[in-house]
């Protein structure tokens, strides 16, 4: 009945933040033992949900225990302290809670959404999971070969074969270019020792953001984040990566595996996040490839020519490098065709930029979907821990669409002829395509 109600409440609150999302107060908070973070106080909905990001994920797995974090990670409701497996989930369970767990290249999360009235006790059991994991061996066995079964599942699928070469031959020898979850043989080497190391260098308090929304004062959330993260580690032995540049030049890698459907993983170097010229970059990738059925490459692609379900690009800014790729799929016989539409686009959008009704369409597009990602307390707290963790200040929200707005023709066709470079576009390919071979 718990967890109904609990649902009951989290729905009424999308509707309510979907009607104020535009007037976000937020408060910037430093609680008694340091840590900081942002509230957005909403005592109208009695729970609260907090998103804490910290700096590092796969990227401080060492080279001999790949996927340590991956598979610690997965073992946090696994047991803690004097609970095993079972009795955690029962107790999260008792108390209509809701944890989440992930780990990524540069960071890992923590999501908790709690009603009020069990929120001392909520944050106790979520304590123990950050605290005092057991890592006990039956629990380490289980998610270890879910693990192995999803890596050996990687192995049969050509877009995550496609997406594996791309990033290693991208950034080789630096943990971008590492598979996340390790490989079957690294993630079966791995010890209880292993996964001790792993917590103690990625689960630290130096490196911690935290978006809190809902049923709580920033006296409470000062110290109720004491409690919670107060007994981590203040910092980690192992150090964060060093920058990387984008390490493949034009041309094409072909990866040879049976399928009816190739699958192409492309793309070169990005434009860094606090870019003068980010906004243009962000606008122009919407229009190139971005969002919905308009942008330029699903028009070609798959409108007019039909060679594919769906092609996108995106901008991808680690902290530590910046990529501008995209990926479609497309059958065996017709990729060669896709791969030269992909390329002709390109190279015509890099020397004619974009005409000024895709500026202007592109910028109501995306001005008027922005107001839609506040639609409930966890997205919201998602949102406020991750623009500090790339240190974005709290008057961005309010400046983003103003920032968008600002982007002027002249500046984005010359961010274009800049940033967009067909000559370097790398295709990675898994699967049999017809007419194409490596190297060109």
């Amino acid at each position: 009945m718990k967890h109904f109600v609990f649902k009951q409440i989290a729905a009424v609150a999308l509707g309510v933040w979907a009607s104020v999302a535009g007037a976000i107060d937020i408060e910037e908070i430093t609680s008694p033992g340091g840590i900081e973070a942002w509230l957005v106080h909403e005592p109208s909905i009695p729970f609260v949900a907090i998103e804490i990001r910290i700096l590092g994920g796969t990227s401080l797995d060492q080279p001999e225990r790949l996927g340590a974090g991956n598979l610690m990670m997965g073992l946090l409701e696994e047991g803690s302290g004097d609970m095993d497996a079972l009795a955690f989930q029962e107790a999260r369970e008792g108390l209509a809670a809701s944890f989440g767990f992930s780990i990524y290249s540069d960071a890992v999360s923590i999501s908790a959404q709690m009603l009020t009235e069990n929120r001392d006790e909520a944050v106790a059991l979520l304590r123990g999971a950050l605290v005092e994991p057991r890592f006990d061996d039956d629990a380490v066995e289980r998610v270890r070969a879910q693990v192995i079964a999803g890596i050996e599942s990687d192995a049969k699928n050509p877009g995550r074969l496609a997406s594996r070469s791309f990033f290693a031959a991208a950034y080789p020898g630096h943990p971008y270019g590492n598979p996340r979850s390790g490989t079957a043989d690294s993630a079966a080497a791995l010890t209880r020792e292993d996964l001790i190391a792993a917590h103690s260098e990625m689960l630290v308090r130096d490196r911690i953001t935290v978006g809190a929304v809902g049923d709580i004062t920033a006296e409470e959330l000062g110290l109720l984040l004491d409690t919670l993260l107060g007994d981590l580690p203040a910092t980690g032995a192992a150090a964060l990566p060093d920058h990387v540049d984008f390490a493949l030049i034009g041309g094409m890698t072909l990866i040879d595996f049976p399928t009816p459907q190739s699958v192409a993983i492309f793309g070169h170097a990005g434009i860094a996040r606090d870019h003068p010229d980010f906004f243009a970059a962000f606008i122009l990738n919407h229009i190139l490839g971005g969002d919905g059925f308009e942008s330029r490459l699903m028009q070609e692609v798959r409108e007019e020519r039909g060679l594919t379900y769906g092609i996108g690009t995106n901008l991808l800014n680690f902290e530590h490098a910046d990529m501008f790729m995209g990926s479609f799929a497309s059958g065996n016989d017709r990729m060669a065709e896709a791969v030269e539409v992909v390329r002709a686009e390109w190279a015509l959008m890099a020397e004619a930029g974009v005409t000024a009704d895709e500026l202007a369409s592109a910028k109501t597009y995306l001005t008027g979907e922005y107001p839609l990602r506040f639609d409930g307390n966890a997205p919201i707290a998602r949102i406020m821990a991750g623009m500090q963790m790339i240190g974005l200040g709290t008057e961005y929200i309010t400046d983003r669409n103003s920032n968008i707005e600002a982007v002027t023709l002249e500046q984005i066709n010359r961010v274009a002829a800049e940033l967009l470079r067909p000559e370097a576009l790398h295709f990675t390919i898994a699967g049999q395509p017809v007419g194409l071979t490596a190297g060109q």
